[in-house]
């Protein structure tokens, strides 16, 4: 009778994880997972208004509100605010729903894989498609947004101007360098619960360093350094001045985050695609 060998294991030195492998299999994931992302966001999109009586609404009413107050403090003379070069009720208006956007750009990588745990541990699909569904989300509210701000543009006499035909480009710039940011963040972001708490803080405090409600002031001192080195000044500036027909001041810095922001996305994408298999360990133990 013959005799069996004991089965033999043998234990090779992993090769170590190519960067530009990983970069490549996320962006052919992105492209593979197109119509599921479509698919995942509309889910959601149905999901968030199917039981709300006012619907879209709710996607700028918090920015509007914020604007209001602000209209109110500077027209009673509570606060003085630097001369904005247009109407202030339509710089106050343009600069919280603009602020908005980045703030939902932002939250929507953690906010979609967060809302999807009970699928990923489930269903073995490209992770990616997570990261396009919430970009579809964030333009889907953008676009809304975008119509009721050229509602503020006409009503306070600016008008149609050429400039405005590359506001979107202004909002697209936004989105991806708030997807960016986002990106970065998720991997911690989906372990601990306090980094969303710590978003919501800390872009409450990053407002008040911003033009958002107030122009960046003409008097030098530490306010308007901080101001002008903020990067999310020449995103706001940019889209506003696009938007309003006046001349960007800082366009070339507007150039300078977005090109930061390429690198910066890909390596986002990397760790996104190594942290996955972890989180969903966790979800599983």
């Amino acid at each position: 009778m013959k005799q069996l060998k004991p089965l033999e294991k043998v234990y090779q030195k992993e090769q170590g994880l190519s960067f530009i492998r990983l970069i490549a299999d996320s962006l052919q994931d992105i492209y593979r997972s197109r119509f599921l992302s479509r698919q995942l966001a509309e889910r959601d999109i149905k999901a968030q208004y199917r039981q709300s009586i006012l619907g879209i609404f709710w996607a700028f009413v918090t920015p509007l509100a914020t604007a209001f107050v602000w209209i109110f403090l500077r027209s009673s003379g509570t606060v003085e605010l630097t001369d904005t070069g247009i109407p202030y009720p339509l710089f106050a208006f343009t600069g919280t729903l603009l602020w908005s956007i980045i703030i939902e750009s932002v939250n929507s990588p953690i906010t979609s894989t967060n809302s999807s745990k009970s699928i990923l541990s489930k269903i073995n699909f490209p992770k990616e498609a997570l990261i396009v569904s919430g970009v579809y989300k964030v333009l889907f509210n953008s676009l809304f947004k975008f119509l009721l701000l050229l509602v503020f543009v006409f009503y306070f006499g600016v008008g149609f101007h050429p400039s405005l035909l590359l506001f979107p480009l202004g909002i697209l710039v936004m989105v991806f360098v708030g997807n960016t940011i986002g990106l970065l963040i998720t991997p911690i972001g989906m372990l601990y619960t306090d980094v969303a708490k710590a978003i919501k803080f800390g872009f409450q405090f990053l407002m008040y360093i911003t033009p958002v409600v107030y122009a960046v002031s003409e008097k030098d001192g530490l306010m308007k350094t901080v101001m002008e080195w903020n990067p999310f000044t020449p995103l706001i500036l940019t889209a506003r001045s696009l938007a309003v027909g006046t001349s960007p001041e800082y366009l070339a810095y507007f150039w300078v985050v977005l090109a930061c922001c390429v690198p910066l996305f890909l390596l986002g994408l990397v760790f996104y695609r190594i942290s996955i298999p972890i989180f969903v360990e966790r979800l599983s133990a």
